[in-house]
């Protein structure tokens, strides 16, 4: 039954493509390995104690006043705490050396990606190609990106499983993450924090592509009719829903920053309405281009 219902299901983040995704799937796989060194021999001792203390077996040996075995006690708490120990070790190393704020070696140079949250929406500003995507992220393979993110609004978390380290983005301050995607392909990334009404598509394509691929990208980018500077920004925080991936020329070099320092208020939230349990949120929202 579990097989029929998760046959649609995708374990991506068992299939990662890139250098943080893959250190992620080896402490998963790690910790279930010790895991297992508890389960198994639980299971199959528990089998064996059933088996052999049946009724029909005369030479189990059944002592009704038993109630003490230091030998017992041992292995029964010797166990557990060495796969704590285990587990924990794994948490600790691994945590420091997958710090979000890491740079990645790479013998390219690092590419800088602004990421806003809105509702329900993602922005992505290229500060030093002056361009802006909207609800698509595109990477040249195997360069090194940091992030800087933010949210309009609300928390949310930003999330590629594929590459790995979910983060999240909060309104009025910048978080760091550092990722590499080291084969092409289109990855799926999402809000994995419940944000409203529109969370449930609030997700967006992630492009790993040659070099000549994303400088031709860029060039499309640059020359796109549409610009982004605050006002237009200010128009595109309004709660939307069915937002189509398109590209900006980013006329304004500060944008991030007036974002994160709050010189541009907040985004606005409901249209109408005050937030108490009679508003329906999905009465407030308007969808892109109406």
């Amino acid at each position: 039954m579990l097989v029929a219902i998760l046959s649609g299901c995708s374990l991506r983040v068992l299939d990662p493509a890139g250098p943080v995704g893959m250190a992620q799937r080896t402490i998963l796989l790690n910790a279930l390995a010790i895991m297992l060194c508890i389960v198994v021999p639980t299971m199959l001792a528990t089998l064996a104690f059933v088996w052999w203390f049946r009724p029909g077996n005369a030479r189990a040996e059944r002592r009704p006043d038993w109630s003490f075995s230091g030998r017992i006690e041992i292995v029964t708490w010797s166990v557990p705490l060495m796969t704590i120990a285990f587990l924990g070790g794994i948490a600790w190393i691994g945590s420091h050396e997958l710090d979000p704020a890491n740079p990645l070696p790479g013998e390219k140079k690092t590419l800088e990606i602004q990421v806003v949250s809105l509702d329900w929406k993602w922005l992505f500003l290229y500060p030093e190609q002056k361009v802006a995507s909207l609800n698509q992220l595109v990477l040249p393979v195997g360069t090194p990106v940091h992030f800087r993110l933010t949210s309009a609004s609300v928390w949310n978390a930003f999330f590629v499983p594929q590459l790995g380290s979910m983060i999240y983005a909060m309104n009025g301050m910048a978080t760091q993450l550092n990722l590499r995607a080291d084969r092409e392909g289109s990855f799926l990334g999402l809000s994995a924090h419940l944000s409203g009404d529109g969370f449930a598509e609030m997700h967006f394509e992630t492009r790993a592509v040659s070099e000549a691929a994303f400088a031709e990208w860029l060039k499309g980018a640059q020359a796109s009719k549409q610009a982004i500077d605050t006002a237009a920004y200010e128009t595109l925080s309004h709660q939307t829903l069915d937002n189509p991936a398109r590209t900006f020329r980013l006329a304004d070099d500060d944008l991030f920053a007036k974002i994160v320092g709050q010189a541009i208020p907040p985004g606005p939230g409901p249209a109408t309405g005050q937030p108490d349990p009679s508003v329906k949120p999905t009465s407030t929202i308007s969808k892109q281009g109406t």
